[in-house]
């Protein structure tokens, strides 16, 4: 008896051990047909400029976040993409456990389950804790933050402290029905304005790819509930065979749903989605919304609600981050004159919308079951 049970013990220890693997597609998409139809923003608000501002302490501002998770109810909205840091978790691990619960606890009350992102490759690489600078006038997304920072990706021993916060975190929140999704590794393979490129880490591209199938790892060392994923954003063909880069290899391969990001007109987001449904998984596009490159909420998103793909713009509502203002804006900022259209963006400070018919659009499609669309008029 006593062998039996050491046998018993041994083999439920190794099992228990065995890592997580990637979701089977049945199951991915077993957990997205029990899903409403996602839809949001990528989501900071109004007053702050970047992920450390909303989250830090002295700037956390959960009356305001309360107000505008409250206009992205009555839009029809059912979840936000909101960016985390690791930096966060190094100043204030309990501090910041405990403003993500309130966050969770607001977003909830509003019916909304957000996907929160890990890390980031884009903007400034240098990013500080404190104060944050204002936002340079006239520019788009003045004040966004990378994580980890060029210093941290080129220092392979900062690894053990970003793998803590991704298990702080994610081990912290795994089982919390609460929560959407994990999104790894926001465009991994990105990077900042040209004014950035002498501070970015020279082999960023191969740090990367190195480091990121680590982190899909981490997260699924937690066991989490909820899917991972992490978009695909710069590339013409991402079907099963075509010529992928490394980094989009893995993303594709290592993610329970598929995300991408497109900010182009509907012709080349329809093509991408019908590329992107050859791997058989839910599909998730985690940005668009680009108005003057022909990414709308009046072409894009009845697209999509038709061939059931969930949605998520850049921007919701205006504020320090200006994302009205187009990308040309890191070259020309927008000083002396508004640009013709909003890039982003989809409500003035106050909760009124940019333009009402957009949020008659979103409202509508809301309502109606997943890849259920009449005309839109």
């Amino acid at each position: 008896m006593k062998h039996l049970l050491l046998v018993l013990a041994l083999v439920f220890g190794v099992a228990h051990a065995a890592p997580a693997q990637r979701w089977p597609a049945e199951q991915a998409n077993a957990w997205y047909a029990k899903q409403r139809w996602p839809l949001g923003s990528d989501y900071v608000p109004y007053n702050a400029i970047n992920q450390l501002e909303m989250w830090q302490a002295g700037t956390f501002d959960p009356q305001r976040i309360d107000l505008e998770l409250g206009w992205a109810q009555k839009l029809g909205m059912n979840t936000m993409r909101v960016f985390l840091h690791d930096l966060l978790w190094q100043q204030d691990s309990a501090g910041f456990k405990q403003r993500i619960e309130r966050f969770l606890d607001i977003a909830a009350s509003h019916g909304i389950r957000p996907v929160f992102v890990l890390f980031d490759s884009c903007w400034d690489t240098r990013p500080q804790l404190g104060p944050q600078h204002p936002p340079i006038p006239g520019v788009h997304n003045s004040g966004w933050v990378q994580s980890p920072g060029a210093a941290e990706l080129q220092d392979p021993a900062s690894y053990p402290k970003l793998r803590e916060y991704v298990e702080g975190i994610v081990g912290a929140f795994a089982k919390d029905p609460r929560i959407l999704a994990w999104d790894v590794w926001n465009e991994p393979d990105n990077h900042g304005p040209e004014e950035h490129d002498p501070y970015e880490a020279p082999n960023k591209v191969k740090l990367v790819a190195d480091l990121l199938p680590q982190v899909f790892t981490w997260v699924r060392s937690q066991h989490p509930i909820q899917p991972l994923t992490s978009g695909v954003w710069n590339h013409d063909d991402w079907s099963p065979g075509a010529p992928l880069t490394a980094i989009e290899s893995i993303q594709l391969n290592q993610s329970d749903i598929i995300s991408f990001h497109d900010y182009n007109w509907p012709e080349k987001l329809e093509a991408r989605i019908l590329q992107l449904r050859k791997y058989g998984r839910p599909i998730l596009c985690t940005e668009y919304l680009a108005r003057g490159a022909g990414s709308t909420i009046d072409n894009s998103l009845p697209l999509a609600k038709r061939l059931d793909v969930g949605m998520i713009n850049w921007g919701f509502v205006l504020g320090k981050t200006q994302t009205n203002f187009p990308w040309d804006s890191w070259q020309r900022p927008y000083t002396l004159q508004q640009p013709p259209v909003w890039h982003h963006d989809l409500l003035r400070p106050d909760g009124t919308p940019y333009r009402e018919r957009e949020a008659e659009i979103l409202r509508t499609l809301s309502s109606l079951p997943k890849g259920v669309i009449t005309a839109v008029r």
